[in-house]
């Protein structure tokens, strides 16, 4: 059994593998129109995605009548799939297309003043756009060390460091040790990048608002800050469907300074809410960022049914 799952993982990695290098010299415009076969074709058929975005969606405008929902629903999922089919763009094309691709820089004065300051950057990078050609943007411009977990499909790990690592960016760990390497590149003046939008292990976050919901939340952010006084910035790669990207840097909300942790919490969650009004069909919303609820956390034995998925 073990010896047949193995081959599986396998075939799924050197078949995802071999699309996504298939992909990389297509042109954005084409991917564009792929993504505008499959979004509608995984919101039909696949029911997890559906349910979990409309789900979201109703928690976060819950002014939003149903047909609007059902649209947004869609053009989110297509985005979804744009993403999944520029990542062989974005890791494995030439340098001077992604280069190219970017059309516009927002904001990048705010790192620029920062490390002039002598301080380090930390990017807020949630899940918006296409985060891979951020990365590659961050790394070409920046020396930029980011967390690193590994993708369920052990075997996609290799290709995956190659591509986040070609530009010079440094992946540490998601433990201890990772955390230590962030410290050391923030006193360097250098940039590091969070996703601020994952919900964390137990014990390593605490309940703050997003969209008017309590979601558990990482607390790493106020430990950084506190012990390297790093600017804070939200980055996003806003997508412009078939033509690029437009690079987004925006201020921080004034409370992830804030040692309090659930305070700073919720400056955090404010900040990827700034980022999804740039355009929310961008937002990965089919994430399960509710997961987790505080009556979990209590015991409270009603817990299953108070549970948003």
């Amino acid at each position: 059994m073990a010896k047949a799952s193995s081959r599986t993982s396998a075939l799924q990695a050197r078949a995802i593998e071999t699309l996504w290098r298939s992909l990389a010299g297509r042109r954005l415009a084409t991917l564009w129109r792929l993504a505008r076969l499959i979004g509608p074709l995984v919101r039909r058929f696949s029911r997890r995605e559906r349910e979990v975005t409309e789900a979201n969606l109703a928690q976060v405008y819950p002014e939003q009548g149903a047909a609007d929902r059902r649209r947004l629903t869609g053009e989110s999922l297509t985005h979804s799939a744009a993403t999944m089919l520029e990542i062989g763009f974005a890791w494995m094309g030439e340098p001077d297309r992604v280069e190219a691709s970017i059309v516009a820089v927002h904001g990048r004065e705010l790192l620029d003043e920062a490390r002039a300051e002598g301080r380090g950057v930390i990017v807020l990078a949630p899940h918006f756009g296409n985060w891979e050609v951020l990365n590659f943007w961050l790394s070409s411009h920046f020396p930029f060390t980011a967390m690193y977990e590994p993708p369920k499909i052990a075997e996609l790990d290799a290709v995956t460091r190659a591509g986040r690592e070609r530009m010079g960016a440094s992946l540490v760990p998601t433990n201890p040790r990772g955390v230590a390497a962030l410290l050391k590149a923030l006193k360097r003046s250098e940039a590091i990048g969070i996703l601020p939008d994952q919900e964390p292990d137990w014990g390593s976050g605490v309940f703050a608002p997003f969209f008017g919901r309590p979601a558990y939340t990482a607390t790493l952010l106020p430990k950084l800050v506190a012990r390297t006084e790093a600017r804070v910035v939200t980055g996003v790669a806003r997508r412009i469907p078939g033509r690029g990207f437009e690079i987004h840097f925006l201020p921080a909300d004034a409370r992830v300074y804030v040692p309090d942790e659930a305070e700073s919490a919720t400056g955090v969650n404010a900040c990827v809410e700034a980022a999804i009004a740039l355009d929310p069909a961008q937002y990965q919303w089919e994430y399960k960022r509710y997961r987790k609820v505080i009556q979990e956390q209590e015991g409270h034995p009603e817990q299953r049914r108070l549970r948003m998925y």
